[in-house]
């Protein structure tokens, strides 16, 4: 049986002095104007099991909680949180469902369901992760004039079970700026992007 989605939509500033390039990609995102859908690309099929540091599991259909962490906990500055935020929903509605997303200062949380290409391969979670921490990685460098790795190699990731609740995930998920007291107020924090909210937005404003 398949998480329940609860009634999520199907369809997502930095501190001044940030680069113009992430700082337009940045506002894009969190206006809920859209960008250009990335062209979807091949999978590179998901296993069932696979390791690097830690064990994995991927099955087709299935919805799953990541987190990956910055190297030594590094802390990211403000002024590109919202540049990581824009790559993990930039693959939104083509390689993966992204259902919430939250940049924290060290560390990211998503919940997401792989999507099929157009062969009907799952694409992994391998794949789509290198992506947005490639991607991310090269905008933060870009922005703050330096090099060298951002993330750690490694992330950590469950699927759901099937009595948990998608959108109860999601929420838990979303609360964590409040639990970590950032903000006073989940709709505070700037580096969240929620299912049934920004990503309502981002479809009403149609993606090309």
């Amino acid at each position: 049986m398949k998480p329940d989605r609860g009634d999520a939509s199907r369809v997502a500033q930095p501190a001044p002095g940030v680069g113009a390039d992430v700082a337009q990609s940045s506002q894009s995102t969190i206006t809920g104007v859209a960008q250009p859908s990335p062209a979807v690309s091949r999978a590179q099929p998901a296993k069932e099991s696979y390791r690097r540091d830690l064990p994995h599991l991927q099955r087709p259909g299935e919805t799953f909680a990541i987190t990956f962490a910055t190297r030594n906990r590094w802390k990211l500055p403000e002024a590109v949180r919202g540049a990581v935020l824009d790559r993990c929903v930039y693959a939104h509605g083509t390689r993966f469902e992204l259902h919430a997303a939250v940049v924290m200062p060290n560390h990211v949380h998503l919940l997401l369901t792989p999507n099929n290409d157009s062969d009907g391969a799952t694409f992994g979670l391998s794949q789509i992760l290198n992506s947005i921490k490639g991607a991310s990685s090269h905008a933060v460098n870009k922005a703050l004039g330096r090099s060298g790795a951002v993330w750690q190699s490694e992330s950590f990731d469950h699927g759901l079970r099937s009595e948990d609740s998608l959108r109860g995930t999601a929420e838990y998920i979303c609360a964590n700026p409040l639990r970590a007291g950032l903000v006073a107020s989940e709709d505070d924090y700037r580096w969240l992007w929620r299912e049934w909210t920004e990503g309502a937005s981002l479809e009403a404003n149609g993606r090309s």
